[in-house]
């Protein structure tokens, strides 16, 4: 059977910062949706997603944020994740939130952060994210349709990681010029998963926008390979 692509987004991602990359790609792809609920957890943005993608296998492009939904949605069909591609992804570890994936201090200190200032990060954040070589009117527009999260997102944890880490077909996408989540700290996300190839490409945070022909060829090179 044909696996279809299912897209998670990173935090705030809107869904049009996808269309250059998946635009003519061979398998179908679909954006997974933000579910409606006011404190959705990971598992309630996991379920939406599933909710919103064609019956039959399924092939997970996880961005930042993505990784964490990743592993909840193949924890919740194991059977249906074929394969998975990381873009930058934070991939957690069982019991472990957004939050608490990050490194010292980071982690203690973001929690204070989102409570204290908000989940939606400032222009300056999203400017440097971008990287550079993106012109002022996508970036204009990518900020000011960017969705901020709830907090729940960011703090709710996955019960478990297992089908995610057992998923026997990945690559994970390195962005090195990420300011962040460094490559450095992608490479030991990136070893959560099970034998993972590691393409790395030039760019910042978000290569949809900033390098799409490279993060077009990572994925149209893992397509090539047929799921097993």
């Amino acid at each position: 059977m044909t696996t279809s692509l299912l897209l998670l987004s990173g935090a705030g991602l809107p869904e049009w910062a996808w269309d250059a990359v998946i635009e003519g790609q061979s398998a179908s792809a679909t954006v997974a949706p933000r579910p409606t609920a006011e404190n959705a957890t990971v598992t309630d943005y996991a379920r939406a997603a599933l909710d919103a993608a064609p019956e039959g296998d399924l092939t997970l492009i996880a961005h930042s944020a993505g990784g964490v939904v990743a592993s909840e949605v193949a924890r919740l069909a194991p059977e249906r994740v074929r394969g998975v591609l990381a873009v930058a992804a934070i991939i957690p570890k069982a019991d472990a939130s957004f939050a608490s994936s990050l490194p010292f201090p980071n982690r203690v200190i973001l929690p204070l952060i989102l409570r204290l200032a908000g989940t939606r990060p400032p222009e300056s954040a999203l400017r440097n994210g971008l990287g550079a070589g993106v012109d002022e009117e996508t970036v204009r527009r990518f900020i000011d349709d960017l969705e901020p999260e709830p907090r729940s997102y960011f703090l709710s944890r996955v019960a478990s990681n297992a089908a995610l880490a057992a998923v026997p077909r990945t690559t994970y996408v390195v962005t090195a010029g990420d300011k962040e989540i460094p490559s450095q700290l992608q490479r030991g996300y990136a070893a959560r998963l099970r034998d993972p190839r590691i393409v790395e490409i030039a760019g910042g945070h978000y290569p949809m926008i900033s390098n799409i022909p490279a993060l077009r060829a990572a994925i149209e090179d893992f397509l090539a390979v047929p799921a097993q």
